[in-house]
């Protein structure tokens, strides 16, 4: 279903106009499944990463590999500034395990943040490592799987509705 919308979307005049008047290069808005996976990759993996100006990171990433840069943009999203607290807590508490460190009482403040990033950085940045490479293969492979699925089936109506 996501893949027939998407290629529907690619498929839209206003789109192709945007495309040929800022001369946009086609790769960076393919919409099959090696640059939609990759895509979700890249997303994500910025995503988890506590740093300002996520999505200048993905721009930066452009010339390197190819992939669906709109929603790789939206995939750094899924750390907005409701989840961003709760997505960092959980990897500084997940790096003060693998680490085997006391974990801090935590205040959801600036100021407690800014008190105690010297004690709190490596903790939190190797639960960034962790969650970032785990959630995004996940969300690489559940992209690849769920458009590999969306094209048997497809195939698989294709030609049950041929043999009528």
């Amino acid at each position: 279903m996501v893949r027939r919308n998407l290629k529907k979307i690619s498929k839209n005049e206003k789109l192709k106009k945007f495309i040929s008047k800022y001369k946009v290069p086609k790769e960076y808005l393919s919409t099959n499944r090696r640059t939609v996976s990759r895509a979700v990759f890249i997303g994500i993996f910025i995503a988890f990463i506590p740093m300002p100006m996520q999505m200048a990171l993905v721009i930066a990433m452009m010339p390197f590999l190819k992939f669906n840069v709109p929603i790789a943009l939206a995939m750094v999203w899924l750390s907005n500034p409701f989840t961003m607290p709760l997505m960092y807590y959980m990897e500084y508490i997940t790096g003060s395990y693998f680490l085997g460190i006391e974990i801090l009482d935590a205040e959801m403040t600036i100021k407690w943040f800014t008190d105690n990033l010297d004690d709190i950085f490596v903790s939190l940045y190797i639960g960034t490592i962790f969650y970032s490479v785990v959630v995004a293969s996940l969300g690489y492979w559940l992209v690849n799987y769920f458009w590999k699925s969306s094209v048997h089936r497809d195939k698989k109506l294709h030609r049950h509705h041929r043999k009528k």
